[in-house]
């Protein structure tokens, strides 16, 4: 959806323009085209007049990338294009700019770091090889594992170089842009991941022009009903809210303008899935949201900020409870901004965001608006700038300490978090400190240090001694009461504190302090559990069932996992369920894999030829017991493998079935190599099923199934289902000789009017 924008003009005038995300209409255009609106970016900022660096690296990746292909059926030079005009309208330095046209050459082509770095330098190279690693990752192992490793990976990339993060979340972006291209399944993960990992990440770094649009394209792939209901809300009233803002700003310009405050107001429509969150976060309807459309008014200083809330405040009646000072307390990712929401003179509620050029300029950008590099350091952000990616150093301590990976997971989500409200406290001395709402004084004291918040003994909040579960409120002065004769932190205090860093660190003090204690405690916990439900915990304790364990949970030998159990980081139950399912697949496998196969195939040797044959090859022998998963319905020309299943002899699967990507590793070690006999017969017929998505419209389903009748394919079955807002699904199911007789049937739905997507079954 275009944003649009109402602003003033110098002359105090009210214009409008449509703010369009460049990506959108360049998907469609020639690579050339792209490389000169990446050139006419970078000239609007950039002082240097030499884009003979870029135009080597444009030709470089042109020519790696020449035989490739992206899903759309696009030469694949156009993703590192977008991913550099990302970049340039971020105002990114060259290096990046570069690094961004060869962020993939070192993954997809056979160019190495070596050729990156002799062409055009160890900037550079490191840039995108720093990318490339971030893409490498461990995917035989577990879900939480591998998103703990991701996570690692990726702040220890910040660390070295923020620009790394910066290209991978450019990179994101454009393949979100684009995402209408894949299947199903691949847009609801890479929405999830994007949701919750690289849009929290972009807004955590300040990157509002990244994230908002992040959010925007998640929500419509994972939620398309919650999108398509608010799209049509705002649209139904934007007409009238348009004319109201045009109003406001013009009178708004003209009163500041009366009082010599030269100032910029524009007015914008407020992103779908940022109201849908307020929605939610607030539990109020889409008609008590206030900000759909928002008013913005720029000044030179800090001090013309709060002379425009006075001069609003005076001319407008304030809705009480509805101001936030985020320039004497700047959020996290360091946005400052005046917000109030005022009454009209006609009664209807707005909301007004103050702040400078400055302040906006780091809005939108970001870590991006003062990435500047000095000579000789490279990757270093200025001086001035250094304290502004505390947060990230604190990540990397977490990651050092948390051998625990859900636990890891967790603590960032929560820092991440985009629905969590703060409340700011003050120290003493004037220095604050945010934290989460619902935090008390020993949230605070772990805020300011973890040795002061092992000392801990009591607190005061504004001169007066309170309970250590006390809720702390925004504009609190605490003050912590420490002792040297602490014992250290209780573990009640787990069930108070609400920040991660508390957490963690009280955590930390009890696996440092009391290893032993919490291993003997950890052993009770076990025996305890076992005894309570009958269980026989010593048939359970093998070490390849204590090995696998540990490796489940990411401990590196029995006595840590038992010292997590002991202060609490692991359920007892969580170890002893893990023990128990090691010793069933244990058991389970005395009848082996091997063995079921080998009587399969014996007994295939034994019976005459079918003449029924299903055309499929087990490790080289024909005619074995096999039938077809109809989770995804392989067919002649499919990649496919074998599951040995019990009883049931060996199921054939397609490679890409979603229920054999997502098997266990316990389970597979029961594949088997599949392949189609070269001498399949093309008179043989095979199960496939589509869906199409597309445009509801009258004759629809005439037209799908006119493409089947002419072909002479005989359907199965044909389902269609439209949701309100005209949507049309239709699953249909039929026979066919082979692939190259589906790809020519999906190619001629494709063509039908209305139809925007056809994909087929993968489980």
């Amino acid at each position: 959806m275009d944003k649009l924008i109402i602003e003033t003009t110098e002359s105090g005038d009210v214009k409008e323009r449509d703010e369009q995300d460049v990506s959108t209409p360049a998907d469609f255009t020639s690579p050339d085209v792209l490389y000169d609106d990446l050139i006419k970016t970078v000239r609007k900022y950039h002082p240097s007049d030499d884009m003979s660096d870029i135009r080597r690296a444009y030709e470089v990746a042109a020519e790696a990338h020449k035989n490739q292909k992206r899903k759309s059926g696009e030469p694949y030079i156009i993703h590192p294009l977008c991913v550099a005009i990302i970049l340039a309208e971020l105002e990114m330095d060259k290096e990046t700019i570069i690094a961004g046209l060869l962020h993939d050459v070192i993954e997809d082509t056979p160019m190495t770091y070596e050729d990156v770095a002799q062409q055009f330098g160890d900037e550079v190279a490191m840039l995108v090889d720093g990318v490339t690693k971030l893409t490498k990752l461990n995917y035989k192992q577990d879900k939480v594992t591998e998103q703990a490793e991701n996570l690692r990976k990726m702040f220890l990339a910040m660390a070295k170089d923020i620009r790394v993060i910066i290209i991978k979340l450019a990179d994101r972006l454009h393949n979100m842009r684009t995402m209408q291209y894949q299947p199903r399944e691949k847009q609801i993960e890479k929405s999830r991941e994007t949701l919750e990992i690289y849009s929290p990440l972009a807004n955590r770094l300040g990157i509002s022009k990244i994230k908002i649009e992040m959010d925007d394209l998640a929500m419509k792939y994972l939620m398309p009903d919650e999108y398509n209901d608010l799209y049509h809300k705002v649209e139904e009233m934007r007409p009238g809210k348009e004319a109201f803002i045009r109003d406001m700003i013009k009178e708004i310009a003209d009163h500041l303008k009366s009082h010599g405050i030269k100032a910029e107001v524009d007015g914008r429509i407020k992103h779908l899935f940022s109201i849908y969150r307020k929605m939610v976060s607030k539990k109020k309807t889409f008609d008590q949201i206030y900000d759909i459309f928002a008013l913005r008014v720029k000044v030179e200083t800090v001090t013309d900020c709060y002379t425009v809330l006075g001069l609003l405040h005076e001319k407008y009646t304030p809705v009480p409870g509805r101001f936030k000072d985020y320039i004497a307390m700047p959020k996290q990712n360091n946005y400052q901004s005046l917000h109030t929401t005022l009454y009209s003179k006609s009664g209807q509620p707005f909301e007004v965001q103050i702040r400078t050029f400055e302040m906006h300029r780091v809005a939108e950008y970001g870590i991006a608006a003062h990435w500047k590099y000095k000579e000789g350091i490279q990757g270093r952000p200025a001086d001035a700038e250094e304290n502004k990616l505390t947060w990230l150093r604190q990540l990397l301590e977490w990651q050092k300490e948390m051998p625990d990976n859900e636990e890891f997971i967790n603590s960032v989500k929560d820092d991440f978090s985009l629905l969590s409200e703060k409340v700011y406290c003050f120290t003493p001395s004037g220095d604050v400190k945010p934290l989460p709402a619902g935090s008390c004084p020993v949230d605070f004291a772990y805020a300011i240090h973890s040795a002061v918040g092992n000392r801990m003994v009591g607190a005061r909040v504004n001169g007066q001694l309170v309970n250590i579960d006390y809720k702390l409120k925004s504009g609190d002065q605490v003050e912590i009461i420490t002792s040297q004769n602490s014992k250290g932190p209780s573990r009640d205090w787990l069930n108070i504190v609400k920040s991660p860093q508390a957490r963690n660190k009280i955590n930390q003090w009890f696996k440092k302090n009391l290893k032993e204690d919490n291993i003997a405690r950890g052993k009770d916990l076990l025996q305890a559990y076992c005894r309570n439900r009958g269980i026989q915990l010593s048939e359970l304790l093998k070490p390849e069932f204590m090995d696998k364990t540990c490796s489940k949970y990411g401990y590196k030998d029995w006595d840590s996992l038992l010292a997590s159990v002991g202060h609490g980081g692991l359920k007892e139950g969580q170890v002893v369920n893990k023990l128990q399912d090691e010793y069933e697949k244990k058991r389970r496998a005395s009848l082996t894999d091997a063995d079921v196969l080998k009587s399969i195939t014996e007994d295939a040797k034994d019976r005459p030829a079918d003449k029924n044959s299903t055309g499929v090859l087990i490790k080289g022998v024909r005619d074995l017991s096999v039938r077809f998963s109809k989770c995804c319905n392989p067919v002649p020309g499919d990649e496919i493998i074998g599951y040995i299943t019990r009883g049931r002899g060996i199921t054939i699967h397609r490679t890409d079935c979603v229920n054999i990507l997502s098997l266990p590793a316990s389970e597979r070690n029961r594949l088997v190599e599949a392949q189609w006999e070269h001498t399949t017969s093309k008179n043989g017929s095979y199960a496939a099923e589509l869906t199409l998505y597309g445009q509801n419209r009258v004759g629809l389903l005439i037209d799908v199934s006119k493409i089947f009748s002419d072909a002479e394919i005989d359907v199965k079955f044909l389902n269609s289902r439209t949701n309100k807002h005209e949507q049309a699904t239709i699953n249909v199911g039929f026979d066919v000789r082979d692939k190259e007789e589906l790809a020519r049937i999906e190619g001629k739905l494709r063509k039908i009017k209305g139809i925007t997507d056809v994909a087929r079954t993968t489980g």
